[in-house]
Order: C-alpha cells, then sequence, then structure tokens
C-alpha cells in the first residue's frame, strides 16, 4: 500500500517543553461564507493533520488494518516478524479472543512491552508505545473505515499510533449540536468497535467536533458512578454522560473551542503523545482518567520549577517550590499525584514524599494511592513503616500523613533522608502546614522543594492571627503561585456544578443593631432557642425531599437510589446537640420506614470558639470532651449502630472507624442525613451530596470549601450544588466569591433567580400545549425532533425549579399531563432506538433524550401491584375501567416499566377476584422468566445451565457482564482462530437478546 506524504510541514507554535500552549492565538477568522459541508470539514482537518506530520492512509478495511498494523511494529522494534510469529503475537498480545475494551486499555497503559516468543525459542520485547522517546512513534490518519458489527458502520477519522487506532474523531457539519457526534460514538461502542478483531477497542481518547466547538474525553468512565448513566448493558463501556467531556485549554484556562486551534494544539505531535504516554491513568477502578490540559499545566510548571530552582541551587528555600491553586472539585489529588510520579523519574531526585491528611489517607484515597504506586501509600499508625520506606533507595515515592511524618522528624533528630534531594507535596496545604509540623519538616530537611496544592489559598485578608507570622499565607509558606484554576474556570467549563442558594430568614435582629460581632454573642444564644431549633428541624423534614430530589430515580454503583442525601452544619457541638435531639423528637413516632437517617459526628476542637467562619481544623480527638458532649455522642453512635447493625463507639479506634463508615454511608446515599460542626465540611467529595443546611458562620475560604461538598458532578438530575442557609450570609458569599473567583462570579457560580426560569418554563410550556396537544398525533420527523427538543427543555427546567419553594402551585401541566407528554416522548424514543437498531445509517444520533430525568417521576412496581389490587377489588363496578386506564398510563410514562407492558397487561387479564396479588405475581413472573430464557437458550444454542448460572449471577450482581470469560462460557464450542467462525457476532447477538431480557425482568418481584 502506499503511504502519501505531505510535501512540507509547518511550523506549530507549541514549545516543546510544555505539553500545553502558554496563550493560544487563534489564527484570523475565516470570511469564508459558503457552506461547509461534513465532508469538507473532515477533508480540512485531515490536510491539517498532515501539515503536522501525519501520514495520510487509504485503510478502508480491516486487513489492510492489520497489514499496516505489522509494518508499524516491524519498524519501531526493529524486527521483521515471520508470518507463524506474526500470528502468534498478533492473537495473543494484541487481539486475544477474550479481550475487550479494558483489557486492551491496560496493555497500553500499564503493559506496553509484550514478549515475542520466536520461532527459534527466544523471545524479544516488543514496544506497543515508545512512552521514554515519544517521537519514536509514528502518527497516520485513516478515514472513512468500514466495519461491520450489528452493521455497517463507517467511521469518520481515526489516529493511528504504531498502526493502533488510539484516537477516534467524529465530526458533525457546522450548526450541528456536537452532542450528535457524542451520540453516535455511543452507537459505535455498542455496535461496532468490537467487530473483528475488536482493533478499535484500543481507542483511548474520543474527539467530537462540529467545526466550531471542540471537546474530548477517554474510552471509559472517568468515575466508577458513570456506568450508572448507560442501561446497564456494558459497564465496561465508554461514559454516556456528555457532562464529562472536556474542552482543550491554554495555560491561561482560555478553551480552544475551534477545530482548526483545537488541531494545533492538542494534536500537535509532542502534545498528543504525551496525553497518551504521561497524561493518561488508569485507575483503581479500571476506568481511564485523561487529564485535563490545567492539570497538565500544573504538573509541568513543578517540574519546570525543580529544574531551574535546583539549577540555581535554591534547595531549601520558598525559591524552590510553589503552590497550585486548583479549586475545590478540580481534581487536585489526581494532579498532585501525578507531579509526584513525573518528580520521582527526574535525574538527581532521590526521594519524593506525598503528604496528605490523615483523613485523607485512611479513608478516602488510600486505594488509589496504592493503584498509582504499589507500596507507597500505608494506613499505619506507626512511624516504624515510614522510616523504613525512607530508609529504601528503592522507595522513591512515598505517601504519608503529616501527622506520621512530624513524628518521625520529632523522633529523629538525625538522618541520612535530611539530606537527599527531596521533593515534597502537599496535597491539601490548609491552615495545618503552617504551624510547627510545617516548621519541623523545613527545618530538618536540607535539599528540598516544597508544593502546595489548595482550592482555597489564604491570603492576607483571610489568613488568621494566631501563629508565626512568617507563615500565615499561603505564599509565605510555599513559595510562588505556579497556576491558577479557579471556581469560575470549573463552572465554565462544568467540572463542578454552580450552587443555588436558599436563604431562610429565622431570627430578627433588634433595629439599630449593625455591628455584627457585638450582637454575636446575643444572636447565638437567641439562634439556640427551643422554638427556633423546632422550627429549623421541621423546615428541614417538610423540604427533605423536594430540596434532595427524593423522587429523582437513578443508578450508582450498580444500585438504584432515589435522590441524593445532605449535610447539616451547625455553629457549635451545642448545636448540634440540640439539632439531633430535635430531629429525634420530631420523627419519634414515626415508623421506621419513614424517618430519616441521621448520623451526628463531632469532635474536640480546641479553638472552635476561635472557628469565626474559617473552618478550624479536623480532628479525631474525643477524650477531651466535656462528659456530656462525650456521652451524647456515644448515645447518637449507639442509634447509629442499632440502624446498620454496626458497633462504633468513641474510643480513640472506634471513633476513626465511625467516621470512616459514616464517610462510606454518605458516599453510597445510605444515609440521609449527616449532623457536623466542622467534619466533613472540608475534603470530603460524595457525589450523592447535593445539598448543605446551614446553620454556623462561614466566610471566605470556609465558605467556599463548606459550599463545595455539593457541587460534584454526578448526572444531569443533580444540575447543582443546593445550599439552604438559615443565617444570612449573602454579603459573606458575595465576598468569598470575589476572593476565590472575580468580582464578577456571582453571575456565573450562582443560578439565576426564580423569576427567569419560571418565565422561560412558562413560555415553553404554552408553546408545548399550542403546537402539541394531547391526544394529536405528532407526524413527520422534523414536527417529532421538535416535540422531543422542547419537551427536553421542560424537563431540565422542571429539574430546576423544584427546588424552588415557590414553585409549588406554578407548575401549569397537571400531574396526568405530565405524564401523558412522558408517554409520547417515550414513545419516541423507543421508535427512534428501533429505527437506529434497523437502519444502516441512524436516524437518532441529533436528538437528545433527557430519560433521566424522566425518571424523577418513576413508576415502581410495587404501585403498580397496589393499582391491580383495587382494580380485583372493584372488579366489575364500574369504577375498574378507570383503574385499568390508570395502571396503563402509568406504565406507559414509565422508562423502566415499558419493556414489562405486556407482561402487566397479561397478568391484569390473568388474575382471579378472589387472588393474592403479591404470590400471583410472583408467579407469573417466575413462570415468564422461565420461558423466555429457555427460547433464546433455544434460538441461540446456549448452553442451558451455564445460561442459568450466567443469567443468576447478572440478577445478583445488577448488570449483564460483557467481559471476562462468562459469555464465551455459555456458546457452543468454536474454534476462535478459525477463519469465518462468527464468534464476535454469535457473542454480541446472545449478549443483545440475554441484555434485553436482564431489563425486562430485573427488579421485578421473584427475580
Amino acid at each position: 500500500m502506499t503511504e502519501r506524504r505531505p510535501p512540507r510541514y509547518e511550523a506549530i507554535a507549541v514549545s516543546d517543553e510544555s505539553t500545553v500552549v502558554a496563550e493560544f492565538v487563534p489564527e484570523p477568522i475565516s470570511r469564508d461564507s459558503g457552506y461547509q459541508s461534513e465532508a469538507d470539514l473532515e477533508m480540512a482537518f485531515i490536510r491539517r493533520l498532515e501539515s503536522q506530520a501525519y501520514t495520510h492512509l487509504p485503510i478502508t478495511t480491516e486487513a489492510d488494518l492489520i497489514a499496516n498494523l505489522r509494518r508499524q511494529l516491524e519498524a519501531l522494534n526493529a524486527i521483521t516478524f515471520t508470518d507463524a510469529e506474526w500470528e502468534r503475537f498478533f492473537t495473543t498480545s494484541v487481539a486475544g479472543a477474550n479481550d475487550g475494551l479494558v483489557e486492551k486499555t491496560a496493555r497500553l497503559q500499564e503493559d506496553h512491552i509484550q514478549v515475542l516468543k520466536r520461532d527459534d525459542g527466544t523471545t524479544k520485547n516488543i514496544y506497543l508505545l515508545d512512552k521514554q522517546n515519544i517521537h519514536n512513534n509514528r502518527l497516520q490518519v485513516i478515514n472513512q473505515y468500514e466495519t461491520d458489527g450489528r452493521r455497517q458502520t463507517r467511521f469518520d477519522v481515526t489516529i493511528l499510533v504504531n498502526g493502533l487506532p488510539m484516537v477516534h474523531v467524529e465530526l458533525k457539519r457546522r450548526g450541528v449540536d456536537i452532542r450528535e457526534a457524542f451520540n453516535q460514538i455511543n452507537r459505535y461502542q455498542r455496535d461496532s468497535f468490537w467487530a473483528g478483531s475488536g482493533l478499535f477497542e484500543y481507542v483511548q481518547l474520543f474527539v467530537i467536533s462540529n467545526g466550531t466547538l471542540t471537546k474530548y474525553y477517554s474510552n471509559t468512565v472517568r468515575d466508577g458512578h458513570l456506568a450508572e448513566q448507560r442501561n446497564r448493558r456494558a459497564r465496561q463501556k465508554t461514559s454516556n454522560s456528555f457532562a464529562f467531556t472536556s474542552w482543550w485549554a491554554d495555560a491561561t484556562n482560555r478553551p480552544i473551542t475551534d477545530l482548526a486551534g483545537f488541531t494545533r494544539t492538542f494534536f500537535a505531535r509532542h502534545t498528543l503523545l504525551n496525553i497518551l504516554t504521561k497524561y493518561c491513568v488508569f485507575d483503581v477502578d479500571r476506568k481511564l482518567l485523561v487529564m485535563r490540559p490545567y492539570q497538565i499545566v500544573a504538573a509541568e510548571r513543578i517540574l519546570q520549577r525543580i529544574g531551574t530552582s535546583t539549577n540555581h541551587k535554591q534547595l531549601g528555600t520558598t525559591a524552590a517550590g510553589g503552590y497550585i491553586w486548583h479549586t475545590t472539585g478540580s481534581g487536585k489529588t489526581l494532579t498532585s499525584f501525578k507531579a509526584a510520579q513525573l518528580a520521582r523519574d527526574l535525574p538527581g531526585i532521590d526521594k519524593v514524599l506525598f503528604v496528605v491528611d490523615r483523613k485523607d489517607l485512611d479513608y478516602q484515597t488510600m486505594r488509589e494511592y496504592d493503584r498509582f504506586e504499589k507500596g507507597a501509600a500505608n494506613a499505619n499508625t506507626s512511624t516504624a513503616v515510614l522510616q523504613k520506606q525512607l530508609e529504601d533507595p528503592k522507595a522513591r515515592i512515598i505517601v504519608t500523613t503529616i501527622q506520621k511524618l512530624s513524628r518521625f522528624v520529632a523522633g529523629n533528630r538525625r538522618h541520612p533522608v535530611y539530606d537527599q534531594h527531596v521533593v515534597v507535596i502537599f496535597d491539601e496545604c490548609h491552615r495545618s502546614q503552617f504551624g510547627d509540623m510545617h516548621a519541623d519538616i523545613t527545618r530538618v530537611f536540607k535539599r528540598y522543594h516544597l508544593f502546595g496544592f489548595t482550592g482555597t489559598p489564604i491570603f492576607a485578608a483571610n489568613a488568621g492571627t494566631g501563629g508565626d507570622p512568617r507563615r500565615r499565607t499561603t505564599a509565605q509558606a510555599f513559595g510562588d503561585k505556579l497556576h491558577t484554576y479557579t471556581i469560575v474556570d470549573a463552572i465554565n467549563d462544568r467540572n463542578v456544578l454552580p450552587f443555588r442558594i436558599d436563604y431562610i430568614n429565622t431570627i430578627r435582629t433588634q433595629p439599630g443593631v449593625r455591628d455584627k460581632q457585638v450582637s454575636a454573642i446575643d444572636t447565638e444564644r437567641a439562634l439556640l432557642a427551643p422554638e427556633r431549633i423546632r422550627q429549623v428541624v421541621q423546615y428541614i423534614r417538610e423540604h427533605f425531599d423536594q430540596k434532595t430530589k427524593r423522587g429523582a430515580s437513578y443508578r450508582h454503583h450498580g444500585k438504584r437510589l432515589s435522590g441524593f442525601n445532605a449535610l447539616f452544619a451547625t455553629a457549635s457541638i451545642d448545636a448540634a446537640k440540640r439539632y439531633y435531639a430535635e430531629f429525634v423528637e420530631q420523627q419519634r413516632e414515626l415508623p421506621p420506614n419513614q424517618r430519616l437517617k441521621i448520623g451526628l459526628i463531632y469532635s474536640f476542637a480546641a479553638n472552635e470558639a476561635e472557628d469565626d467562619g474559617l473552618l478550624s481544623e479536623e480532628e479525631f480527638e474525643t477524650e477531651h470532651l466535656d462528659q456530656t458532649s462525650r456521652d451524647f455522642l456515644e448515645q447518637a453512635i449507639a442509634d447509629y449502630n442499632a440502624t446498620f447493625a454496626t458497633s462504633f463507639d468513641t474510643s480513640a479506634d472506634r471513633f476513626q472507624n465511625y467516621y470512616k463508615d459514616l464517610s462510606e454511608r454518605l458516599k453510597t446515599r445510605q444515609l440521609d442525613l449527616a449532623i457536623v460542626v466542622n467534619m466533613f465540611l472540608t475534603g470530603f467529595d460524595a457525589t450523592t451530596l447535593n445539598t448543605l443546611w446551614v446553620d454556623k458562620p462561614l466566610r471566605a475560604h470556609g465558605l467556599i470549601q463548606a459550599y463545595s461538598r455539593t457541587n460534584r458532578i454526578l448526572n444531569s438530575v443533580k444540575s447543582y450544588g443546593n445550599i439552604v442557609s438559615f443565617r444570612n450570609l449573602e454579603e459573606e458569599t458575595n465576598d468569598a466569591l470575589a476572593l476565590f473567583g472575580n468580582k464578577d462570579a456571582k453571575g456565573i457560580v450562582l443560578l439565576r433567580p426564580y423569576a427567569e426560569y419560571v418565565a422561560e418554563y412558562r413560555q415553553q410550556v404554552d408553546a408545548l400545549l399550542a403546537r402539541f396537544p394531547l391526544g394529536v398525533p405528532i407526524e413527520g420527523e422534523t414536527a417529532q425532533k421538535d416535540f422531543i427538543a422542547l419537551f427536553g427543555s421542560i424537563l431540565r427546567l422542571r429539574n430546576i425549579l423544584t427546588a424552588f419553594d415557590e414553585f409549588a402551585g406554578e407548575e401549569i401541566l397537571t400531574p396526568r399531563e405530565l405524564q401523558d407528554f412522558q408517554s409520547v416522548y417515550l414513545n419516541l424514543h423507543a421508535e427512534y432506538r428501533s429505527a437506529a437498531n434497523a437502519d444502516r445509517e441512524a436516524i437518532n444520533d441529533d436528538i437528545v433524550f433527557e430519560i433521566e430525568l424522566i425518571k424523577q417521576v418513576e413508576i415502581n412496581v410495587d404501585y403498580i401491584l397496589l393499582l391491580v389490587e383495587q382494580y380485583v377489588q372493584t372488579k366489575g363496578s364500574g369504577s375498574d375501567t378507570e383503574i385499568r386506564a390508570t395502571i396503563s398510563r402509568a406504565v406507559s410514562a414509565s422508562p423502566s416499566l415499558r419493556n414489562k407492558k405486556d407482561l402487566i397487561e397479561q397478568f391484569v387479564d390473568s388474575i382471579s377476584a378472589t387472588a393474592s396479588v403479591d404470590a400471583e405475581w410472583k408467579a407469573f413472573v417466575a413462570n415468564r422468566r422461565d420461558q423466555e430464557l429457555a427460547q433464546i437458550v433455544a434460538d441461540e444454542g446456549l448452553n442451558a445451565d451455564a445460561t442459568r448460572t450466567f443469567v443468576e449471577q447478572a440478577f445478583r450482581d445488577g448488570a449483564v457482564p460483557t467481559g471476562g470469560t462468562g459469555i464465551t462460557r455459555i456458546l457452543p464450542p468454536v474454534s476462535r482462530f478459525a477463519k469465518g467462525n462468527g464468534h464476535a457476532t454469535r457473542k454480541q447477538s446472545a449478549l443483545t437478546k440475554l441484555t434485553a431480557f436482564f431489563e425486562r425482568f430485573f427488579g421485578l418481584s421473584g427475580t
């Protein structure tokens, strides 16, 4: 095959030293007013890649792709494979029959050097990628590659690295929503990438563009919770949440959205190869995380500072270090640890100490640290393990806590490690690092670089008054600011959510009292009045379901959850106790299933009275609590033990385990509400947490830290972090946003006022009722797409408005109208999915269905069975007809029950007037399940016993496993390597039917 090489190369204006361009200067805006088709956009993109030293190949078939792969690997490794060697290497080290996307990603990220057994019995290392000398890798581009999966598919543009497809680009013409390209890639993942030898499962990065807007993302879900966004079809495939796509940007955080600029920068050879070889992380959950530009810049700025300060002999001073200001929720831990890994590999560096707070190492990221660097992290409270690591020359990177490191320093006045060339990185450089521990560490180490990461730096404006005046600010303690990514940047990029704040007035101060400090003591006394405590608890209980969206249903870590959970921040231990007691009292008469599950946690803080809204450091000290407070906490923990069958108390070790358990139950939404003083308000991440109830003073970094517990991205239902403040913190909020964002941050960080949302909602509902009256068919593809877009917009607005108290009574649509519109919406969804599965060219790539928002009013089986029971009791009375219609309407409006509609209707037809509904339903479902599974086994020629085991495991685990050997064991035996055996097609056919079977019966009684 002849390779077409470009005649000349254009210089790329990106420094070889930096992966991310320092400041992007866009090209002059084109004045070409002519229409640009998708094909024209594709060819312009390929021409630009050619000008950047990519080789364009006319490959459109798998045979040509494999032949090119062989040539590229031979060139990279200076070897010529015999045919037998290539067949052996390809089928075992490249395209094994049981390898899926995860296995192939692991091969590139962790095991890119494969061993070839040669015909003469010797072995040779074969590099799939050269990660040390990145420009030894060859970059090629192909387009319009054709493959047969479930149906014939033609891909847009694919970048080959050493012959392997590693970056796939999906293009849409200008003016088309780029989510269409995103949807199309999801279809490829489902229908095509696995086809043939599955080489397209080596794709690590996806790029989507319509010429004007361009984004990128990795091949697997960024966080495990995104598996819940899909239809449980394949947990190992790509994310189906557009929210987790990323903009590329320059070092000043200016997005580079146009495809031309994106190509000049992201697809610059050294940039793309650096991203693939250095700035992807395959995490402990087997998900591929691709770093964002600001994370890459931060890591490289640290490496540059290490190099320059070493050359200038500045070791042991603040000039040798610096700090990174990346806002809370922007992925600082990943950035800081990647910086630690890269620093470890620099010549002359003896050790990298990665220093975290005790709670973070013990309870939140221990698994991740150990995953990044096996054996680097240890949670042992003894310093013996740390000392062993410090004395082991092979232990180049060490994860430890600041408390343990401080104890080591105190117990070892002299130690050889103090004279070594050491990099010290603090994961969260809050005030605890400015005190005695920070001083001890910098006093004994002689040749160090000190770096800190923080989401909320300490400036002069928000510095405390205690401690060493030479270390009160972040800059004083760590040196220069090396990079900034503020909360405004993060919200603009949709990396975190904006906030919505309710101020609930619960106390009126006397007229004329202006000085908050003067009235603070009296105000605090009034704020603890029993009547106010009672009213606040009553308000929280009455509005809890509304604020935490308990009507919304979604999947998280394999479980179906309803709504989110919350923290309640109180001003003092006394206040926390009073609130907890009031919750217990108000819920006393309720049945257990109607009570909020509440946890209480606090610990001794020496400076609690001096907190002043800045949040004192989180400690685990219970010994110095006054006896009343400790006894109360014991009783609250006993309540917790009774709820969750645990055995914690306030003794040192068990209290820390209580903290750990409470943390996990918040993250998995087993706990509805945690009442805290300062604990969990800094550094704690739980994506299911969406609401912070506040009854304490907050300001500056304390306020931003506390608010930021609520704004982690999870799914389309969670569209903002909810703050409900029982104190007037508006001025403090605006001041904090100005300090950590800019003076205009309020308009970006906070949601728009209610009036703006409700006006837009009314306008769109009026349009819906006028254009698409119920009972009138929506005819024509254009009208159907208009309806889908309009109703989806209404669903998104309702999702925001339902958290506003004022929205009650302003819904316009009655519950029945909403249900009927949802049925129409879901009918169209089913039709478009069916058409996409039938046609060669999918017609639904340009439609975005908000199915997750529909699930907010999800109908469950229990509700349907309740209606069936009413139907049985009223059969023949006349009212049974209306109940039957209600059942049909409810099922049609439910995303999870629609594929069970025939089951439910047949059951209703079959049930007798004297039957026990629950018992009859279980027997009916079990019988139908056995019948339908037997039919699949017969149709596909599957092993019956193995299939039953496979299905039982799927129902137990909550998903059909698509990887591994499970599916292979149920297929009829066939030689996987025989030509034309159809193994992949038969495997996918069986998976498709079993997945549909699983989705039909999962969640029904008896399964």
